[in-house]
């Protein structure tokens, strides 16, 4: 089976094995989990029935339009009281969807407009759960990147220096602050991001 056909979610079961699912996330849930590396997904407030459990395979999904952003396996959640929703390090609650990252493709994107959802959390046919990750090829090869953010701050001691780097890190973060980005040993191939995207910083080129 190919993605040129359109999948249905069937609510296939565990008696062949993994249950498949599509996970999408919201838009604003989108923008942070491209921003900033995670190791796993949580998401709260989904129905009972009708989920995956343990083990089950997932494709995490952005929407408008659809497309498959990240694979994943579904891991238990701790009983934990969650103490910030926002802090993906903070503990979960039980009925907190936990989803383990496999592979991520947040900056190259699959389209998966092909596929029919019935909401936040949707049961995949297999055939078409294995259709849509075989589109994400082999992961890219790992290579050491220099990332470097450099901010003008003026203080009278050096510490103080560096106590409001990070306290305008911490303000502005990666939605405001641009970070320079070179393959190792070819620093004139220097890159600058913003909001995770490359971000041209001379002003001189906008003219």
């Amino acid at each position: 089976m190919t993605t040129e056909t359109a999948y249905r979610a069937d609510g296939s079961g565990h008696a062949d094995g993994p249950g498949t699912w599509a996970v999408l996330l919201p838009a604003a849930r989108y923008e942070a989990e491209r921003l900033v590396h995670h190791d796993s997904l949580r998401l709260t407030g989904l129905s009972e029935t009708g989920r995956p459990e343990p083990g089950d395979r997932v494709a995490v999904l952005a929407d408008a339009p659809p497309r498959l952003v990240a694979l994943g396996r579904v891991s238990a959640p701790t009983r934990r009281h969650r103490e910030d929703p926002d802090d993906p390090q903070s503990p979960v609650e039980p009925e907190t969807l936990v989803v383990t990252y496999t592979r991520r493709a947040f900056d190259e994107p699959v389209p998966a407009d092909l596929l029919t959802l019935d909401g936040p959390v949707t049961a995949l046919d297999p055939a078409a759960f294995r259709a849509l990750a075989d589109q994400l090829g082999p992961p890219p090869a790992r290579r050491t990147w220099l990332v470097s953010l450099d901010l003008p701050i003026e203080a009278g001691t050096p510490a103080e220096a560096v106590r409001l780097f990070w306290s305008y890190v911490q303000e502005l973060g990666p939605r405001e602050l641009p970070a320079f980005v070179a393959p190792s040993g070819d620093e004139l191939a220097m890159q600058a991001f913003v909001l995770g995207a490359e971000a041209n910083q001379d002003p001189e080129e906008d003219d």
